[in-house]
């Protein structure tokens, strides 16, 4: 799988590991910072992985232990985000966001350090979150003078409460490691040396299971959150029957009779 931009200022780093993608911001010199062309290519790695038959759940995490991403690089601001050209610089945040929220593979966030504004936006988009003790979370944009995107807030709502998620905007303060646990910003608070061990640990645990299955549940999930009045049964109801009538349905059944551990194909 091809990598992202190769400007030595930021780039996006895609690599297969058995079912696994892993998709590393690699911006050191700005806590992982994205910039324009980060944002840019984010979308079509995130595509590519949700489209190659190997790989069953995708994990986003920062280069190094410093920072998950400090979010949107701030250097570009004065150019890429402002007067008209900032609705152009939203939208290629929106797309990456997008890209993780309808991914339909499972999608796991490994939260070392900072994970500060879109960054803590591109982690409330995945599925799962793990994060090392002393990781910090913010989203900073009132003190910035940010309008923050009423599309982006869904994430935020997907696991916050409203009056969390109006904390987190209108403050911009800081939250540390054990109260982001308490809110569910993370669902698991672990040592630093112990987190990519544990979130491999999770990433193998799904891709374990039947692909189909597995794909089901995140897309019943979803559809109830995100269309709680008027949910699509008719395709939910479909991917269920495929599920029945799929090769690993009687895998999984004959597994269970003869003791062993299944192995799926995803058909």
């Amino acid at each position: 799988m091809a990598d992202g931009p190769t400007d030595p200022k930021g780039q996006i780093e895609s690599e297969l590991e058995g079912p696994i993608c892993w998709i590393t911001f690699n911006n050191s010199s700005r806590m992982n910072a994205l910039n324009a062309e980060m944002w840019s290519a984010l979308p079509k790695i995130v595509l590519d992985a949700d489209a190659d038959p190997s790989v069953r759940v995708l994990v986003l995490r920062g280069a190094g232990e410093k920072a998950f991403s400090a979010g949107a690089d701030i250097s570009e601001f004065g150019t890429a985000r402002t007067g008209k050209s900032a609705k152009s610089y939203d939208q290629l945040s929106y797309a990456a966001f997008t890209s993780i929220m309808n991914c339909t593979k499972p999608t796991i966030a490994m939260i070392h350090g900072y994970c500060m504004g879109g960054g803590m936006e591109l982690a409330m988009c995945c599925d799962l979150r793990y994060g090392a003790q002393g990781a910090t979370f913010a989203i900073p944009a009132a003190k910035l003078g940010v309008g923050y995107d009423p599309r982006w807030i869904r994430p935020l709502l997907s696991t916050l409460s409203a009056s969390q998620a109006k904390e987190v905007l209108l403050t911009g303060r800081r939250f540390e490691d054990a109260e982001a646990q308490r809110m569910g910003i993370i669902s698991q608070l672990l040592p630093p040396d112990a987190l990519e061990e544990e979130t491999r640990a999770l990433a193998q645990m799904i891709a374990d299971n039947a692909p189909l299955a597995v794909q089901a549940a995140k897309r019943c999930v979803d559809e109830m959150f995100n269309a709680p009045e008027n949910p699509d049964m008719d395709a939910l109801d479909r991917m269920i029957e495929n599920c029945h009538q799929s090769d690993d349905y009687a895998e999984g059944q004959a597994a269970f009779m003869e003791k062993r551990k299944p192995t799926f194909q995803g058909k």
